[in-house]
């Protein structure tokens, strides 16, 4: 037995989030074998901390039945690293990914869907913040059950607020809730590019930013202007949902930020007395854009009363029930989204020195 006989086996056994195994996707950290003695440590690029333990022992079963290994240790750990962004521009300091949830038209569930995979990603024991770039219609603070003015700090420095493991910034923190936001394009590009460089992220594996709905010059400039590590694009089975939530796509296509995914929201209604099941905005259109663009469908969510009423109460539905069916869909959501990231390419410019030239 030797390390390669220990890498063909690794290689038999699919991360269901990653689709491909562990060692093509560069996840295994090393390889240690001693007389008939393995051990084996993963270091996992997306956070899913309760599936530690499923991959320790299906890995732990793959590599005794294939190699005859008496003692087999698999240790899994979390390395959430930083991804490349736009060519351009550099990570945000004090964040590693910055993950924008997208919609190409309003009313689709796009806020609802950043606050709930935000929260997912912290269950599964990632840092998380999320920044609220809706400024014509701030709803994150209220999902989140936030309120009042954050902490300005020397130098003009914001103090996220805190919720549920989430550092939470939004334009709804700086005015008053029935103020309407009267600002053109250039005055909410600025806006936001304040809110996001001024406020104090310390050490996020992700920033989930809530970009405003629609493809218009506002999200344009946010696209090129902010270091975005992948985008999930929200839609519904509508014909005229998924028409807009094209454009938003193709749009990211054009500044080369990479489309993680789509998530249809409302793809059917249960009914909460007999169960029966009706795709009242139609079907299958998340999976045919999906094919058509070359990217995933990375989860269907069903028109759910809960997801509102605990949206409105102020605490995710992921939080308040996170063994329920629609918790689970979240989740997985999240972890595929996480997953996808992982496989993308790396962001090394921290490893090279800056170079500054003093003239005597």
């Amino acid at each position: 037995m030797n390390e390669q006989d220990v890498e063909k086996s690794l290689k038999g056994w699919m991360d269901p989030y990653l689709r491909q195994d562990l060692v093509s996707a560069k996840m295994i950290r090393s390889i240690d074998i001693v007389g008939d003695s393995v051990r084996v440590e993963v270091a996992l690029g997306y956070p899913c901390q309760d599936f530690h333990p499923v991959i320790s022992e299906a890995l732990t079963q793959k590599v005794k039945s294939d190699t005859g290994a008496q003692s087999v240790t698999i240790t899994v750990v979390q390395e959430i690293v930083s991804h490349a962004v736009q060519k351009n521009l550099k990570p945000l300091k004090g964040v590693k990914n910055i993950i924008a949830i997208a919609s190409g038209k309003g009313g689709v569930g796009k806020s609802t869907t950043a606050v709930n995979l935000a929260a997912s990603l912290a269950q599964d024991g990632a840092k998380v913040g999320i920044l609220d770039a809706d400024i014509y219609g701030p709803s994150v603070p209220h999902m989140l059950g936030l309120s009042g003015r954050p902490e300005i700090k020397p130098g003009d420095r914001i103090s996220p607020k805190r919720a549920f493991n989430l550092d939470v910034m939004s334009i709804g923190f700086l005015v008053d809730e029935d103020q309407p936001m009267i600002w053109r394009g250039p005055m909410v590009t600025g806006a936001l590019q304040q809110l996001l460089q001024q406020t104090d992220w310390d050490g996020m594996d992700y920033l989930i930013i809530d970009l405003p709905p629609g493809t218009g010059d506002i999200q344009l400039s946010l696209s090129q202007q902010i270091p975005v590590s992948g985008a999930v694009i929200v839609t519904t089975p509508q014909d005229i949902a998924l028409l807009d939530a094209q454009r938003g796509l193709k749009m990211f296509q054009q500044v080369n930020i990479p489309v993680l995914g789509l998530v249809e929201n409302m793809s059917l209604h249960i009914c909460s007395h007999c169960g029966h099941e009706e795709p009242l905005f139609g079907e299958g259109g998340g999976q045919k854009m999906a094919i058509k663009y070359g990217t995933d469908l990375l989860g269907a969510l069903p028109l759910n009363l809960a997801i509102r009423y605990q949206a409105d109460q102020g605490t995710p539905v992921v939080l308040v029930d996170p063994d329920g069916e629609i918790s689970l869909r979240y989740r997985e959501i999240a972890r595929r989204m996480a997953a996808t990231l992982a496989l993308k390419s790396r962001d090394y410019s921290a490893r090279f020195p800056t170079i500054s030239v003093v003239n005597d």
